[in-house]
This record gives C-alpha cells, structure tokens and sequence, in this order.
C-alpha cells in the first residue's frame, strides 16, 4: 500500500479537519489558510479512491484551490494532472477536481464523495441546495463550506446551523485570521488601521455583519456641517464627478481650514459648456486651492479646457484600485470623525445606500445598488482626496 504524507495542518486548521461533522461550516477571515484546508480535505478524499470537487464561485475565484491541487499533487508519484480539466487522478482512481458554480446547472448530475464549497458567501444557494446536495446522496457524501461572510445570507444561515448542538450532521467555526501562525500580526494591525471598521471586521475578523454591504458608517452622526459662505483666510478645495449620460455632475467644495463641507451642487440635462461655466462660477466664489475631477471619457477634454481657463484643476482616473483607495479614505474620515458633511437628503441616501461587493477576481468592488446613482459620493471623495493630498494627486493601482 502507497503511503503519502500530507502537509501538516495549523491548530485551528487541525481542529475542523479531525471534527466528524458530515457538513462543515468555516467563516474565516483572509489569509486564515482555509484554502489549504480545503486542499488538503480534497487530496485526502481522492487518496483514498474517492471522488472530491471544489467549486467556487468563478473559474477565476477558484485559483487558490486549483493551484494548491496542482502543487501538492506533483508530490504525489503516479498523480496525474489535467489542466485543461482542472482535474488531478491519483493511483488509487479517485479523483480532484476544479468546478465553477456561475451556471449552477453545470453542475448538477455527478455523485460525490466530498465538496468544497470556497468563497460560498458570493455564489447563488441554488448551486449547493439544487446541484450539490443531491450529488452528495447517493455516496452519502460530506462537505466543506469556506468563506469571508457576506452578511447574512445563506451561508450564515449554515454557520447557524453548524451551531446547533441538536444537529450533529452540522458543525462551524468562526476564526479570525490572527489565528495563522504563519501571518504576521503587524500585517493584521496594518490592515486595522487602513480599513474601514466594518471591513475589517467582516474580511479579517470573520464577523457575520448586518447590511455588510454598506460601505459608510456613522453617516448621520457626521451632517453636522451646513452651507456656508467663504470665509476669509480659509482655504477650499472642491471634488467633481461628471454626469454620465442618465447620471447627474456632482460638484462638493469642503474647507480645508475646518474639514468641513461647505457646498453640494447637482445637476443633470446640461451641455458641457455650462457645466465649465457652472464649476467656474464656484472655483471662482469659493477661491479654491485645488479641483479634483475625473478625468475618465469625456471628463479629460473638460479638464483641459478648465486647466487653459487658468482653474487649478487635477485630474483623477478611475479604476477599481483607485476607486476603492478614495472611497476607502472617505469612509475612515467619517468613521473617525475627520470630516463634517452636508445634511443632503441626496448625499446621506446616496452614502448610506453605498455598496461593497466581490468580484470575480476576489477583487472588492465598491458602487451604488442597481438603480441608484453615487454621484454625491464620488465627488465627496475626491473632495476628500484633494483635502487629505492637498498636493498632487498620485494613486497607484490598476483594474
């Protein structure tokens, strides 16, 4: 008999490897090794003959798994790797392999003896309820649930159950990712201090946050600012997010003396030319000492034309990196108290409304609910922006 060591476990990992739970709940925060978990569970299930399947969300979301099966499996004599597959066969006939749950139909029709379910917060439930679950019957098979929480979905509902000491098919676990021996706890501590709270709470502390999606915190408790006129020997800068389209052009000036915001406009249905005109008249009221606008489309040739008018006008350019960096800082000066906004009804909806989501990639995507517009907050945080710089604007990041 072929005898194959396998990497070893940290603790916590160990702890829900040896659990004889049918059905494992983890909610764990990033780099907390769940992946390896995973991993592991999956080659030993293959090993031993049988037939194991970790699905993600998305072929890309699904890298982590299908590179820590290829990797461990090269160590394995007589394992046999299928990249175009995504499928690795051991000696003994079992079988890994690599699935994307975003069409859970592809899914359905195959007997398993074990599953992971990586990222499971951000797939639909019908891949496990519809497709997965009956594959497990026949074989009577068991599954692993991995994920960073996405409120409270369905994979929270299964946490919850896992919880439950009357149903002994269920165990979870709720792990925070200092507890990976190999992370280093300044990294963590970083990450404290760059992130927002609820963030931080849901991707480093596993927690199961209600409306986990929105963004800004602490949003009502920071409108204590008003319109106001310009004062002298006070200094101001203004952020601005063309209209696109449907969308409106938002244009928020904040005193850069009181960190305050002092003006909002919004407006939509007006020619570019106005739109200079507008912003001019402003820049020109308030004095400012910077303009930090977006520069993607049609805003670059606005920029140009205010820059040859003499208005001291930055331009910004939005990506997702870039995007996140700035909604990001936003959320930390509100949360922190750094920064007193506007009571506009339009603005408070808007931040309140804010979302956070995942993309394919594994990569945070931040944007307002389908049907709204995030106008007011785009230019609220380059108004930031331009407050926290003061100098020029320099963001690194791509797409």
């Amino acid at each position: 008999m072929m005898k194959v060591k396998l990497p070893s476990l940290h603790p916590a990992q160990a702890q829900v490897r040896a659990n004889d739970a049918r059905f494992k709940v983890l909610a764990c925060g990033r780099r907390w090794g769940k992946s390896r978990l995973g991993t592991l569970m999956c080659l030993d299930v293959a090993l031993r003959g049988g037939r194991a399947w970790w699905v993600a969300p998305s072929y890309k979301m699904a890298t982590p798994g299908r590179r820590g099966l290829y990797r461990m499996a090269r160590q394995i004599p007589g394992a046999v790797v299928n990249r175009g597959e995504a499928l690795v066969t051991m000696p003994s006939g079992g079988t890994a392999q690599v699935r994307s749950a975003d069409d859970p139909e592809s899914l359905r029709g195959e007997g398993l003896d074990f599953v992971v379910l990586d990222e499971c917060a951000f797939m639909a439930e019908s891949a496990w309820s519809e497709s997965l679950r009956p594959a497990l019957s026949d074989r009577l098979g068991k599954a692993l649930f991995i994920s960073t929480p996405k409120g409270r979905n369905w994979f929270w509902r299964l946490y919850q159950r896992g919880q439950d000491a009357q149903d002994p098919d269920w165990a979870s676990w709720q792990r925070p990712s200092v507890e990976n021996p190999f992370l280093k706890a300044s990294e963590i501590e970083a990450a404290r201090r760059d992130l927002p709270e609820r963030i931080f709470q849901q991707e480093y502390l596993a927690m199961f946050l209600e409306d986990s999606g929105a963004v800004f915190r602490g949003v009502t408790v920071a409108t204590t600012a008003s319109v106001a006129d310009p004062e002298k020997g006070h200094e101001y800068v203004m952020g601005v997010d063309w209209g696109k389209s449907n969308d409106f052009t938002a244009l928020a000036v904040g005193d850069l003396t009181t960190r305050r915001m002092v003006y909002l406009d919004r407006f939509n249905q007006i020619d570019y030319r106005v739109q200079r005109q507008r912003l001019q008249a402003l820049a020109e009221r308030y004095n400012t000492q910077v303009i930090v606008a977006e520069s993607n489309s049609m805003g670059e040739p606005i920029i140009e034309q205010l820059q040859m008018d003499g208005l001291p006008v930055r331009g910004f350019t939005t990506t997702n990196a870039t995007k996140a960096q700035i909604i990001e800082g936003l959320a930390l000066a509100i949360e922190r108290g750094e920064l007193a906004l506007l009571n506009d009804p339009v603005l408070v909806s808007e931040l309140q409304g804010y979302e956070m989501d995942r993309l394919p990639s594994g990569m945070v995507r931040y944007g307002a609910p389908e049907g709204m517009h995030d106008d007011t907050v785009m230019a609220t945080a380059l108004m930031w922006e331009a407050m926290r710089t003061g100098g020029p604007l320099i963001l690194w990041g791509d797409d």
